[in-house]
């Protein structure tokens, strides 16, 4: 079991071991959720790489070679 005290402004430090075992790490954020026992202390960080995919590119692709070609005839403009 861990303790930690409440400061003036409301703040906890959460204690290394519960950091440890909820993986959090300085900026992560994490959610007190509400049960009938107590509260629940959960983390609510998101792994970057789950995020891979959910936006879809809006528009045309370009790729290098158009680029290129872009650039070549705004040059001989």
């Amino acid at each position: 079991m861990s303790s930690a005290k409440v400061t003036s402004k409301g703040q906890v430090t959460i204690p290394k071991l519960i950091r440890d075992l909820l993986g959090v790490r300085p900026g992560d954020q994490v959610v007190f959720r509400p049960t009938d026992g107590g509260i629940v202390v959960e983390a609510s960080t998101v792994d970057l790489m789950t995020l891979k995919g959910v936006l879809k590119p809006k528009g045309k692709r370009v790729t290098v070679d158009d680029m290129k070609e872009a650039v070549r005839k705004r040059k001989r403009a």
